[in-house]
C-alpha cells in the first residue's frame, strides 16, 4: 500500500531520526496525553519532571505541560520550524538529566549502569537536534 503522497513529502523532509521523534510527539499529543489528561484516574496519575515524579493534582498539571511540549513538537517538526532550537535540544537534554537522576535516585531506578547508558541515547539525540538545526527554517 502507497502512503499518501503529501504525506509521503511531509517525510521526506527529514532524517529517519527526526522523523521518528514527529511520529512519538504525535503519539504523544493525539493520542496518549488525552487519555491521561482526561480518562486516567487522579489516583493513579504520574508525570516525571527532572527525574522527580509527581502524582496526583501536580500529575495532571504535569500532563497538560508535557502536551504542551510534545504539541509544540509536533508542530514545529512537521512544519520544519526554526523556533524549535534551541528548546527541542534543551528538553532532549532535560530528559536524559531526568533519567540519570531517577536511576539514580528513585528505588525503582536502575542504578548506575542505566545512569551512564540511557541518557546517552537522548544526549546523542539532542546533539543530532543542534547539528541539525539548519534544516529547521
Amino acid at each position: 500500500m502507497k502512503a499518501l503522497p503529501w504525506l509521503q513529502a511531509g517525510l521526506a523532509r527529514r532524517p529517519l531520526w527526526m522523523n521518528g521523534l514527529l511520529v512519538f510527539c504525535a503519539y504523544m499529543t493525539f493520542i496518549y496525553l488525552p487519555w491521561d489528561v482526561f480518562v486516567k484516574p487522579l489516583a493513579v496519575d504520574q508525570e516525571v519532571w527532572f527525574g522527580i515524579l509527581f502524582t496526583g493534582w501536580a500529575a495532571k498539571a504535569g500532563a497538560i505541560l508535557h502536551w504542551g511540549v510534545y504539541g509544540a513538537g509536533t508542530l514545529g517538526l512537521w512544519r520544519m520550524r526554526a523556533w524549535l532550537q534551541p528548546w527541542m535540544s534543551l528538553y532532549l537534554l532535560q530528559i536524559a538529566y531526568g533519567m540519570a537522576y531517577w536511576s539514580l535516585t528513585d528505588p525503582r531506578g536502575s542504578g548506575l549502569p542505566a545512569a551512564l547508558i540511557v541518557p546517552l541515547l537522548f544526549i546523542g539525540l539532542a546533539a543530532l537536534a543542534w547539528r541539525e538545526r539548519t534544516r529547521l527554517a
